[in-house]
Order: structure tokens, then C-alpha cells, then sequence
């Protein structure tokens, strides 16, 4: 790889142009699959918006697994524990959404534990990788970055697996 940049805080390790284009597609993706993901995991269930965010945020996290393996692999070993949660998030959402269209026995828990975890995995990622790098994250840590998404995002799993277990 030839020299790196910074770009607003955030150290690139190559000018490369393919590079720099397949960072610029993978922030996009990302930043669509966090905020569909998050509409999708706050909207009620059924038929409407949630499956419509939700397959939004299965085709950008596509994007961010493909984009990540190419510039992992470009890096690779620096980045080789980026490609090992990437893998997981998307193998995660693959089985999630597998199990709800294909109507599995319990779908709704495997859905519901897989979809969360894949976000959670995306979010572990982006720590992992940019923490050292933002304000007030780059105090922490690094095994924060490992962990705080975990710790938010399972408790969130759990409640609304609770939810769907409750009589109604």
C-alpha cells in the first residue's frame, strides 16, 4: 500500500483510487444499514415498515461485508479480526432472514437473536476499527470497542424476545 491520508480524523492507509472509492461505498452502506437497522428494530411488526427497513438494512450490510472483505483482504492480517465480525454479521443476517422467510419452527427468535446480533456485530466492527479515532471514544478503552456494543445490544435482544414470549 503507498502512503495513507486522514480524512477528517480518520487514518486511511492508502490514496489508491479503488481504495479510496470502495472506502467512500462501504461508509455509505454503512451508514444506511445503521439507520435502516435501527428503524427496522424500532418499528412495530408486521407488514409495512419494518420489513422494508429491515430489507434495507440486509442489502446495505451486504454492501458493507463485500466492501469490507476487499479492503480486509487488502490489509490483510492488520485486519483480519474486521473480516472475522464481518463474516459473523453477515452469515448472522443471512440466517436470520432465512429463518423468517422461510417460516422456520420459532422463526421469530432466531430472526429476532440473529438480526440483533448482526447489528451488533456491524456496530462491534466500526468501534473496533474507529473508536481510537473519535472524540470522546478515543478515551476508552480498546476493549470497549469490543464490548459496549455487546453490552447494549444483547439486553436489547433479550427484552424484545421477552415481549414476544408474554401472553397478549
Amino acid at each position: 500500500m503507498d502512503q495513507g491520508i486522514n480524512l477528517a480524523g480518520i487514518p486511511l492507509p492508502s490514496r489508491e483510487p479503488w481504495f479510496l472509492l470502495t472506502v467512500g461505498v462501504h461508509v455509505l452502506a454503512g451508514i444506511v444499514a445503521v439507520v435502516a437497522g435501527a428503524i427496522a428494530m424500532l418499528s412495530p411488526k408486521g407488514p409495512g415498515r419494518h420489513p422494508r427497513a429491515g430489507s434495507v438494512y440486509f442489502w446495505a450490510l451486504v454492501t458493507v461485508s463485500v466492501t469490507m472483505a476487499g479492503l480486509a483482504l487488502a490489509r490483510w492480517p492488520a485486519d483480519n479480526h474486521l473480516l472475522a465480525l464481518g463474516v459473523l454479521a453477515f452469515g448472522s443476517a443471512i440466517v436470520g432472514r432465512a429463518a423468517r422467510r422461510g417460516t422456520w419452527q420459532r422463526w421469530v427468535y432466531i430472526h429476532v437473536t440473529l438480526m440483533g446480533l448482526s447489528y451488533i456485530l456491524m456496530m462491534t466492527a466500526f468501534y473496533v476499527d474507529n473508536g481510537p479515532n473519535l472524540p470522546l471514544w478515543n478515551r476508552l478503552p480498546q476493549l470497549a470497542f469490543w464490548l459496549l456494543p455487546s453490552l447494549v445490544g444483547l439486553p436489547l435482544i433479550a427484552h424484545a424476545l421477552q415481549r414476544r414470549l408474554q401472553p397478549r
